[in-house]
Formats: structure tokens, C-alpha cells, sequence
């Protein structure tokens, strides 16, 4: 079915023919000579003079011109058969620390030493390109929380955002009640029984203006389940340490993690490496999807390439006209016109030019 998407583009219309009621006639800046031999002249120019063509004929081109840019403008389109979109699954947000101890490499995988967040970006962004389905979005939190990506079919490009994250983008510090605040601000439009937050960090909250207990019980009054897991080695397991000679794994508060899964419904995770975390994507994955409202949308392609190009041929037409007039297409227009509009075959001009000669010596 063809329509325009902004068909109230063609009320501006008559705007060329108000501008020229409401502005002055604007000046050439060049003389004007009166002639009585003008007849003359226009058959040794091989066009007629303007002030003699109909006003119509004069205007025509402007005006196709004016209603092709007002279609282009309009936006026309096709619109397809109604397709059904995919709408099942949930609303899954992943709150991701990028504070500097997730930049501590004591986390092992497939035999090497990585750093936390680097471990996180491989294995969750697995995870969220496989949740096919549902809608994911990326908060990134230190000091402040951020939202990264806001809630989309296109995982890919989440996980793009999530590789391009980097240590301290959002401050050193960690506000978890700020993210979980953040979080349930996006989720809480959504339906209920599908509102998921997953919540990654190594620390303890130590920024922020939201106290991450507050900010749960809020979260499960609007259906938020929270899915905390905590992700580093025990300081046990490892004998480095940290920039100030501490072992950030000390920092990690379980005990409040814990208590935002049980304020929410949720369950806390605990990653000690990197096959620990790889059994937490796939328990993860095993979370049910929720039938919601099934949608419709009709494909849509555009149509406005048509009319834009025609106008600018047009446009070009119209300045070879000017700047050039006796033109090799205005010449084999002339041989199919035989009304005159632009220019007119004379196969007399030599008797003219002759005749036009004699009065000037008299």
C-alpha cells in the first residue's frame, strides 16, 4: 500500500507564490534597453525573449520543481503485508562494574590469567547474544551509573558497547544502589513478570546516593527479580595484590549480595574463576521466557529517491538552459517543440541578420 508519511508537507504549497506577494521585486542590477526590432534579435539568439513568454510557460518548470521536493519531503513509502515480531521472552538488563579492582587479573581461563572485566566481557557477552528472543540492555556503574545501551532486539550491538567498556569510564569507586535505581527506572514500563537485572561486581557499595537494600525492596515491589553474582578469587587462592598492597578480593560483600537475591526473588552467583563463571551463563540460561503481547509491523520501504532525483536532474536542465542556451539538447528539443515554449528553428536567420544589418546603416 503506498502513503506519505508526513503528507502535511503539502501545505506549504503556496509558500513560493506568498514569498513573492510579501517581498519586494528584487533588482537585476542591470540596464534595461527597449528595441523595436526585438523580433529580430530573437531570431538571431534562436530563443524567445522571457518578458514575451506566457507567465505559465515560465513558471511550469519552478512548479514541478516546487512538487517534486514537497513529495520527496512527504516521504513516500510502500507499505508491505503485516509481519509478526518475535515478542516472547523478558526485559534483561546486565548492571556491569567497571570500577579499577575489575582490572585485577586473578581470574584464570582456558589456562591463562585474565582480568575480571575482561573474563566478563567474553563470557556475558556470550550470554546476551544467545538470548535470542528477549530484550537486553547494558548499564555500566563506578561512582555513577550509566546507561550504556537501553533495552533492544539488537544484541549484537549491546555487546559491541559491552567490549568497548573500559576501567574507571564511570569512576573508581561502586555505587550498586545507583545502578539497581537505574535499572528499575527502565524496567518498571515494562511487564512485571519479566523484569530481570543482572548485577556484576567485586566490591562492596561505597558511592552513590541509593542504598542498594532500599533500592531492591523498591525493585521487588515493581516485579524486579535481581541476580547478583560476585565475581573474583578467593584471597586464599591467589597471592597478589592490589595497586595499595590489598587483595581486592577482600572487598567483595556477599552477605549484601545475598540479601539483594532474597529481597527480589532472585538467586546470588559466585564466580571464583572462569569455569565458575561459565556454569553461572549457563544456569542463567535455563531462566524461562515469558509469552508476552505478540506484535505486528509492516515493512516499510522507501519511495522518496524517486521524486529527489527528478529534481535534481530538473535542476540541472534548468542551469544548462540558462548558462548555456544553445546546447546540444536544446537544439534536438527544438526540432521536436513546435510551440514555442523555449526556442524556435529559423532556417531564415541569414535573411534576417541581412535585414537587421540594412537598418542599422540607415
Amino acid at each position: 500500500m503506498f502513503e506519505f508519511a508526513w503528507p502535511w508537507i503539502f501545505a506549504l504549497l503556496p509558500l513560493p507564490w506568498l514569498m513573492r506577494l510579501v517581498l519586494p521585486v528584487a533588482d537585476s542590477g542591470e540596464p534595461a534597453l527597449k528595441v523595436s526590432y526585438l523580433s529580430d534579435l530573437e531570431g538571431l539568439a534562436r530563443r524567445r525573449a522571457r518578458a514575451n513568454l506566457p507567465g505559465w510557460r515560465q513558471q511550469a518548470p519552478f512548479v514541478v520543481l516546487w512538487l517534486l521536493l514537497l513529495t520527496a519531503a512527504a516521504r513516500p513509502q510502500w507499505l508491505g503485508e503485516p509481519l509478526p515480531i518475535a515478542a516472547s521472552g523478558r526485559d534483561l538488563l546486565v548492571a556491569v562494574d567497571v570500577s579499577g579492582s575489575m582490572d585485577f587479573p586473578d581470574m584464570h581461563w582456558q589456562g591463562e590469567d585474565v582480568s575480571r572485566l575482561s573474563l566478563v566481557k567474553h563470557l556475558l557477552g556470550d550470554f546476551l547474544q544467545e538470548r535470542e528472543g528477549d530484550r537486553v540492555g547494558l548499564i555500566l556503574f563506578g561512582s555513577q551509573a550509566y546507561l550504556q545501551a537501553p533495552l533492544t532486539f539488537d544484541r549484537r550491538t549491546v555487546r559491541t558497547w559491552l567490549d568497548e567498556a573500559r576501567i574507571g569510564i564511570a569512576g573508581k569507586n561502586t555505587a550498586i544502589g545507583d545502578a539497581i535505581g537505574l535499572a528499575l527506572k527502565r524496567l518498571r514500563q515494562r511487564p512485571a513478570q519479566s523484569r530481570v537485572l543482572i548485577l556484576i561486581t567485586d566490591g562492596a557499595n561505597n558511592a552513590g546516593q541509593i542504598d542498594p537494600l532500599t533500592a531492591a525492596r523498591l525493585a521487588a515491589e515493581e516485579g524486579v527479580k535481581i541476580y547478583p553474582i560476585g565475581i573474583g578469587a578467593d584471597p586464599e587462592q591467589t597471592g597478589s595484590l592490589g595497586i595499595l598492597g590489598v587483595n581486592p578480593s577482600l572487598d567483595l560483600d556477599e552477605p549484601a549480595l545475598k540479601a539483594l537475591a532474597e529481597a527480589t526473588g532472585g538467586q546470588y552467583f559466585r564466580a571464583h574463576d572462569g569455569e565458575e563463571l561459565q556454569q553461572v551463563k549457563e544456569t542463567l540460561d535455563t531462566l524461562e521466557p515469558v509469552e508476552q503481547q505478540p506484535t505486528q509491523a509492516r515493512p516499510a520501504h522507501a519511495l522518496y529517491s524517486a521524486p529527489l532525483a527528478l529534481a535534481l536532474i530538473l535542476s540541472l536542465l534548468l542551469v544548462i538552459q540558462e548558462r548555456w542556451p544553445n546546447n546540444v539538447l536544446q537544439r534536438w528539443f527544438n526540432k521536436l517543440s513546435s510551440k514555442g515554449i523555449f526556442l524556435q528553428q529559423h532556417p531564415e536567420w541569414r535573411q534576417r541578420l541581412q535585414r537587421l544589418r540594412l537598418r542599422r546603416r540607415r
